[in-house]
């Protein structure tokens, strides 16, 4: 009988993993939608500077669930798209 893996071993992913899959997404839906940083920043009531720290993969920043609730109006996208996996996240 095979031992049951507990949910440790089974999910090998912690939040940073979830926020390089979030900040990626922002980023392609804001292009999707021919916006720049400041377009959507006008759209949310946030600064461009606070924009460019969400989707810079290197700053390191961490936003709210209603940071991205708001970004999600704006880009007119279900909030569950945003922690749609894409592949070339593995080449990043």
């Amino acid at each position: 009988m095979r031992a049951r893996k507990t949910i440790r071993e089974e999910f090998i992913i912690d939040d940073e993993y979830y926020y390089k899959i979030i900040r990626h997404n922002i980023k392609k839906y804001r292009l999707d939608n021919n916006l720049t940083q400041q377009e959507l920043a006008d759209l949310t009531g946030y600064t461009r500077e606070y924009i460019c720290d969400i989707e810079n993969q290197s700053r390191n920043k961490h936003f709210s669930l209603v940071v991205l609730t708001r970004i999600s109006f704006a880009l007119n996208k279900d909030i569950k798209d945003f922690f749609m996996f894409n592949s070339t996240l593995l080449v990043e």
